[in-house]
């Protein structure tokens, strides 16, 4: 605990690569605000920390220890820690689900499959060279197709079949889909087929993990998860 602060608030601060996230907790509360990631991270972090605060009616006296993670950590200078987002990972599905075996973070710029036993994190695997199967390559689909991001699994679901996406590179699954879509293939066949690809490509990342139930998706994607998953059976 640093000097000067007490109190029964707890907070941790997540700068990831597209959102950043803060949680405050504490006297059987919890507060928490998601917003973009901006490019001044330190700025960043005292801005969105200092609105977290106010809508949890609190001061920053008042919070006893702030926990810096995702890759903007180091950037969050008033923090006590900085833990990397995928020892996260395992603390927080732990113990929101002790069967987790596996994790698949489908976060905005990468993809991630961590094991965990007990809490800690025994192996991961990352796709961090590639944005395809992540936030960002659904945004970019989302975009070129004129579906709302948050309306890309409802869409999926009245396909009829499963367009044939062959590239998994961002820019080429880009062109092929444009391409399909003029030659008359339907908009909700296209995004079944983005969603068998992403599938597809996580199940061979994740698979080198020798994947253990229970299987738990986290991150921006996680909201898409139900209907990836529908595509292909892939846990």
């Amino acid at each position: 605990m640093k000097q000067g602060r007490i109190g029964n608030y707890f907070a941790g601060v997540d700068i990831g690569s597209t959102m950043t996230k803060v949680v405050i907790v504490g006297e059987g509360k919890e507060f928490y605000l998601i917003g973009p990631t901006g490019p001044e991270h330190r700025k960043l972090a005292y801005r969105v920390m200092e609105e977290a605060l106010g809508l949890a009616g609190i001061a920053f006296d008042d919070v006893a220890y702030v926990i810096a993670t995702g890759y903007g950590r180091i950037n969050v200078p008033f923090a006590d820690r900085q833990v990397t987002e995928i020892t996260c990972h395992a603390r927080g599905l732990s113990s929101l689900l002790p069967s987790a075996g596996t994790v698949v973070d489908i976060g905005g710029q990468d993809s991630k499959g961590i094991r965990i036993e007990n809490g800690k994190v025994v192996d991961f695997v990352m796709n961090d060279k590639c944005a395809a199967g992540t936030g960002r390559f659904l945004e970019i689909i989302a975009d070129a197709l004129g579906v709302p991001l948050d309306k890309l699994g409802e869409v999926s679901l009245t396909a009829e079949k499963r367009a044939v996406i062959g590239n998994t590179c961002t820019v080429f699954a880009e062109q092929e889909v444009i391409s399909q879509l003029a030659g008359g293939e339907s908009v909700p066949n296209l995004v079944a087929g983005i969603h068998q690809a992403i599938a597809t490509r996580i199940y061979a990342l994740v698979s080198k993990l020798k994947i253990r139930p229970d299987v738990a998706i986290t991150g921006g994607g996680a909201l898409l998860g139900e209907t990836i998953c529908a595509s292909k059976d892939i846990f």
